[in-house]
């Protein structure tokens, strides 16, 4: 497993947000979460790379592990794990700079500064996010300039460019039109070849498409989670069924 979570409890002040969840994430998956709005599923996932440390009044009790190693250990440098699990909004939220410069943002952070090399991260990134030919001539324009759909597959490639092993994706395509959303399941489906990826998403469908695994939130709490086909077609839990099939409330 690339992930383990186990018996996972989050407050906001006084609020539980999340109780008791515990799950594995397999390595080179797709692990789709699913469940009705505030039922905790992006609280879950910003939790996986500490995220929530940035919100005032949260407590975090259970274990997360990345290869084994406590994420909320006391020593564990934050820096060096969000660059190993990486981060993909709802929204794109690119810096006001060029195409070529959101890419390398990260990689600056890190301290690389050698442009030949600088240069091979930004080629090989935009190819990972099938993006190298729609742009390559246009490195230098602003990325503010891209449509919504592009803006996005730069956001997976400024990720892509610091080498995560693990991706986190919130609702990705929400905001995108049909096209730009088939480019980016593709995209996802291309790249669990070399990365592990959690995905949020409100669409059924897209669950059902693109991912090997599926998780359903409520209240907080996991009801169940196993193969994205058993899920979809054999659930273990009522609560399960009626939210796939649009029974639920």
């Amino acid at each position: 497993m690339k992930m383990t979570i186990s018996n996972l409890n989050l407050y906001y002040g006084e609020q539980q947000a999340l109780a008791g969840v515990s799950l594995e994430i397999p390595r080179n998956r797709v692990m789709a979460l699913i469940g009705p709005s505030g039922c905790g599923k992006s609280t879950f996932l910003r939790t996986l790379n500490r995220m929530n440390d940035l919100i005032d009044c949260v407590r975090i009790d259970g274990r997360i592990e990345l290869d084994g190693a406590n994420v909320y250990a006391d020593d564990m440098d934050l820096v060096r794990l969000r660059k190993r699990v990486g981060m993909v909004f709802q929204r794109p939220n690119l810096f006001p700079m060029s195409i070529y410069e959101n890419v390398i943002y990260g990689c600056r952070v890190h301290g690389l500064s050698d442009k030949k090399r600088l240069d091979e991260i930004v080629e090989k990134s935009l190819r990972r996010a099938a993006l190298w030919e729609e742009v390559k001539d246009r490195l230098d324009d602003s990325a503010m300039g891209m449509s919504g759909g592009q803006q996005q597959r730069l956001c997976i490639a400024r990720v892509l460019a610091v080498e995560p092993e693990v991706l986190l994706m919130d609702e990705p395509c929400s905001a995108l039109d049909p096209i730009s959303t088939m480019k980016i399941e593709e995209l996802v489906q291309e790249l669990k070849q070399e990365y592990t990826i959690v995905m949020v998403t409100h669409n059924m469908q897209q669950a059902a498409r693109v991912s090997d695994y599926t998780a359903f939130f409520l209240n907080g709490k996991l009801i169940e989670h196993d193969v994205t086909d058993t899920i979809f077609t054999n659930p273990h839990d009522k609560k399960t069924e009626d939210y796939i099939t649009g029974r639920f409330g």
